[in-house]
């Protein structure tokens, strides 16, 4: 599966995620938010590469929202007010619409993994797992700027850059995070 096209990337999902959310308006806007179980199922050909998954409590899920606006370069905050670019947020309308969510493993059956923590709409293909290493991933010292839930306090330096057009922020387009 090996391609040389200079300046492009070739992603092929793993798998496909089932969760109970049949609508962009029934996912939560952070998978922290949902402690109902989902099942994530490998195509078989990947099997081996689940080999000791089990010895990880927590695991990395990588995903691709395929319903977003791919052209939006900024975003409202959840507070309907701020405006920043999506690369300083979590939102799922981007470029490359990649998402990242932190999950618990329940169990495993073969090719079926069943976590907590996504979300993410019933069919959503995954593009990559990985274990969450406490050690690696977890860092102390790690601050957000602005009001975000749990992060009360964390300040760091505001940046020079602002919005060209502040006006072209929609709220509206998804419940994003």
């Amino acid at each position: 599966m090996k391609a040389n096209i200079p300046g492009t990337i070739a992603l092929h999902p793993i798998g496909t995620i089932h969760t109970d959310f049949n609508a962009l308006g029934q996912c939560p806007r952070s998978g922290r938010f949902n402690t109902n179980h989902s099942v994530i199922e490998i195509d078989a050909q990947y099997l081996e590469g689940l080999y000791k998954i089990e010895s990880a409590t927590h695991l990395f899920i990588l995903y691709w929202f395929d319903q977003s606006d791919r052209t939006q370069l900024q975003r409202c905050g959840r507070n309907g007010k701020d405006v920043r670019g999506v690369f300083a947020s979590r939102s799922p309308n981007r470029p490359n619409p990649i998402a990242l969510s932190p999950v618990k493993l329940i169990r495993i059956e073969g090719t079926r993994l069943t976590v907590s923590g996504l979300d993410c709409l019933d069919g959503t293909k995954v593009v990559d797992i990985k274990p969450y290493i406490p050690a690696d991933d977890r860092i102390e010292e790690a601050k957000i700027g602005w009001d975000y839930p749990g992060t009360e306090g964390d300040k760091v330096e505001k940046s020079s850059y602002s919005s060209s057009n502040p006006d072209k922020c929609q709220c509206h387009l998804f419940r994003d995070s």
